[in-house]
């Protein structure tokens, strides 16, 4: 009991919500490595997913791939990521890149794969070109999925970032290394408490874009080759 009152006297203490160092601005840093993590990780997974799920093509190696690189210890490839690129932010980012990636891929190319053929098929019938195919009905009828590969991939960065003061300077992930060095675990508790009221308040968030998505993009594009057929 005296821990959490140690972590909520360090969480209402004035001085640690000013400067530099305060907890605003660990915030936004934790939110500026993962948005960076996550957004490296989209250009690499979501157009090979998409593809992926078009052509069915390779489908059970990348299900292999994506399993066999959830289990992948992050903590690890930080440690080999940092004997390789040294101190800074460098290696932290590849860490997380590798961790966004198969949430990220596995929910692009089963979205597109999830997508009736016979609708892709119309789209064709009423003259539609590959890429149209793939943007204009494939993509936006997976959309929903895609965002959830999305929100997992979020979600799991945002609660591995504080691996990223492992070698740099930044982020929550300072204040429990912090603390660990001084022993001091009020602290640890405060920013463990800080990380997970932050992915908390991206999970709704990002659920709350899922249900939008679900709910008013699914249906016009379902309609969208039938409509044009019959005009």
């Amino acid at each position: 009991m005296n821990l959490f009152a140690d972590a909520l006297t360090w969480l209402t203490d004035p001085a640690n919500w000013g400067g530099a160092s305060g907890i605003p601005a660990r915030i936004g840093e934790h939110l500026w490595v993962s948005g960076l993590a996550v957004a490296i990780a989209a250009v690499i997974a979501l157009p090979a997913g998409v593809l992926i799920g078009h052509t069915r093509r390779g489908v059970g190696a990348i299900g292999a791939f994506t399993g066999a690189a959830r289990a992948l210890p992050t903590l690890g490839v930080l440690t080999i990521c940092a004997l390789w690129f040294g101190i800074g932010l460098g290696a932290p980012l590849v860490a997380l890149v590798v961790l966004a990636i198969p949430s990220l891929l596995a929910g692009a190319y089963s979205g597109v794969q999830a997508v009736p053929r016979e609708t892709a098929e119309a789209a064709r019938a009423i003259g539609m070109r590959q890429a149209q195919v793939i943007w204009q009905v494939e993509v936006p009828l997976a959309l929903p999925v895609i965002v959830g590969g999305i929100r997992a991939a979020v979600l799991q960065v945002v609660a591995t970032a504080t691996l990223a003061a492992y070698t740099a300077n930044l982020g929550l992930g300072r204040y429990l290394f912090a603390g660990l060095k001084t022993r001091d675990y009020g602290q640890m508790l405060g920013a463990a408490i800080l990380v997970i009221l932050l992915a908390l308040a991206l999970e709704i968030a990002l659920a709350a874009i899922q249900r939008a998505v679900t709910t008013r993009l699914t249906p016009r594009a379902a309609a969208q080759p039938t409509t044009t057929a019959t005009t």
